[in-house]
């Protein structure tokens, strides 16, 4: 049986692990936005950076990739996600079908944000959202980074994110 996987962030253009193969997809009942508080990968504690997460809402859609993990490596693919989502337990690993382009629905692994956890951060106004990810490093590297990379990805599979279009272009006229 397949072990598919959803890419919304920065799985889109790191997935880390080997993808047999890769389709456009739809979860229905999350939206994709800044609301987790990065204090690792993209910020540190003392100035937090934001990532994208899942963030559950009824009305919502997240289009996104659908990407099976190459068979024989669905263990080493888990352990691995586990320790590079779950790394401050902000995330939460769950099992949610996926719409693909082609029709199909598949069950994924699947990373969404714990609302009631201290990181969590949703609601943040998008100039807002613009001048932490202007100005955050964490050890992943720059948030600028993380938000470009990103917006490119989606744009490069014919995904429209608005809000992340906007604010890739902010961010860029904020450290020009």
């Amino acid at each position: 049986m397949t072990m598919w996987v959803f890419g919304y962030g920065s799985l889109l253009w790191n997935p880390g692990f080997p993808v047999a193969r890769s389709e456009r997809a739809t979860l229905h009942g999350y939206a994709r936005s800044f609301c987790m508080s990065s204090i690792h990968h993209r910020g540190t504690e003392d100035h937090p950076g934001l990532v994208l997460a899942l963030d559950e809402q009824a009305d919502a859609n997240c289009k996104g990739l659908a990407l099976a993990v190459a068979a024989g490596h669905e263990e080493r693919t888990l352990h691995e996600l586990r320790e590079r989502e779950l790394i401050s337990s902000a995330y939460v690993e769950k099992m949610l079908d996926l719409h693909l382009d082609s029709g199909e629905v598949v069950n994924a692994v699947t990373y969404v944000i714990d609302a009631d956890h201290v990181q969590y951060c949703g609601g943040i106004p998008l100039e807002e959202q613009a001048q932490i990810i202007a100005h955050a490093v964490g050890g992943r590297g720059p948030n600028t980074e993380y938000l470009y990379n990103t917006a490119e990805h989606l744009a490069e599979i014919d995904l429209r994110d608005p809000d992340l279009e906007w604010l890739a272009q902010r961010v860029r006229d904020i450290t020009a």
